[in-house]
């Protein structure tokens, strides 16, 4: 039944997702901008026969992203069938420790938040290198060399 139900929310966030970006394709470059970005992008120069040209030429081209949520819209970073691997990275900026739902930007893009209730503090260091290794039950812990301590994580981007 649960398993049901989770296909069934799965499938109605598809389809939504589909919907927008099919709306979006078939409102024109003028619609989906601002003014500002409209003349920031220098398509107000376009006669209007080259922005339709424009607009039809996106909307056959256009580049549709289709996210997995959960039911209260949160992306799934990893679905349950993709395998969960070790992250090598560093985080950016300076680092000296960590308390609950402390964010870090990392190297590679991605930002992760503690969990753990309790601070800790660590030797202070720039862009401080990492490993974000898979847990038990779905969850993440963070290694830190310069710390005695590693942190459950959580995934925010």
């Amino acid at each position: 039944m649960m398993i049901r139900l989770r296909y069934s929310l799965l499938s109605a966030a598809l389809a939504l997702c589909c919907l927008s970006a099919q709306a979006q394709q078939t409102d024109g470059l003028q619609q989906r901008m601002t003014g500002d970005e409209f003349k920031a992008a220098g398509l107000d120069k376009l006669s209007p026969q080259e922005l339709q040209s424009l607009d039809s030429w996106l909307s056959t081209h256009a580049k549709v992203t289709t996210r997995i949520v959960t039911e209260t819209g949160k992306p799934v970073f990893y679905p349950g069938s993709q395998r969960r691997t070790t992250i090598y990275t560093h985080i950016t900026g300076h680092f000296d420790g960590w308390s609950k739902e402390h964010e870090f930007t990392m190297a590679n893009g991605q930002v992760w938040k503690t969990i753990d209730p309790d601070p800790q503090a660590c030797r202070a260091s720039d862009n401080t290198e990492v490993q974000i290794k898979p847990s038990l039950m779905g969850t993440w812990m963070m290694y830190v060399p310069s710390c005695y301590e590693n942190a459950h994580v959580k995934r925010v981007r």
